[in-house]
């Protein structure tokens, strides 16, 4: 079987990266949510040595996720969990939660939901990551990114990009305070929070 393969995944991966082994620097253990393909996963593992990455997903998604797991035999990375956005996660505490492409893909109440997991999960000066798109005062930082939320709300209206104000509202709403909002390739944004009480 032909392990699945994200060309996005792939061109974003070495500048996610830079950002992570800064915003990672003294994390222990990452948990990933949405992990896709699995490609990031592998990858980020490979670089950030000093931590334990934890991949999850929609049972669905997980076979993939072990092709690339089996291939790299990585002694960091763990085997997919079962999340659903919908639920409680079934996870202690982890000092990082790592999310990229998943903000604009679910519903606006699921947003509300990772953000109260996020939460429970994240212990104080724990680090929340975000990749993704982003809208600022509501509008769309370039004609790619709206023509993709065009696309995104004709596969399904509940998606879209989200405005960066009501992200940090939400954030700010968990206790989560925005150290950087990193400009990315193709009109993408990383954002990093701390727990802070």
């Amino acid at each position: 079987m032909t392990k699945p393969f994200s060309q996005a995944c792939e061109n974003n991966k070495q500048p996610i990266l830079t950002i992570l082994q800064q915003a990672f620097s003294n994390t222990k253990e990452v948990l990933e949510i949405g992990s896709g393909s699995g490609q990031h996963a592998v990858f980020f593992a490979q670089h950030l040595s000093h931590l334990t990455w934890k991949t999850s997903d929609l049972l669905i998604n997980q076979s993939g996720i072990n092709q690339w797991l089996d291939e790299y035999k990585l002694s960091n990375l763990q085997r997919p969990i079962t999340l659903d956005l919908n639920s409680p996660w079934p996870i202690n505490k982890v000092d990082g939660i790592f999310t990229a492409n998943t903000l604009h893909i679910v519903s606006w109440p699921l947003v509300v939901k990772f953000f109260t997991e996020v939460a429970h999960h994240l212990p104080e000066n724990g680090t929340l990551c975000i990749y993704g798109p982003f809208n600022y005062q509501s509008k769309f930082t370039s004609p790619s990114n709206a023509n993709f939320d065009l696309w995104l709300k004709d596969r399904d209206k509940a998606s879209g990009i989200r405005d960066f104000e009501a992200i940090e509202q939400l954030a700010l709403s968990a206790n989560l305070t925005l150290i950087a909002d990193n400009a990315m390739p193709a009109n993408n944004r990383l954002l990093v929070f701390i727990k802070k009480y």
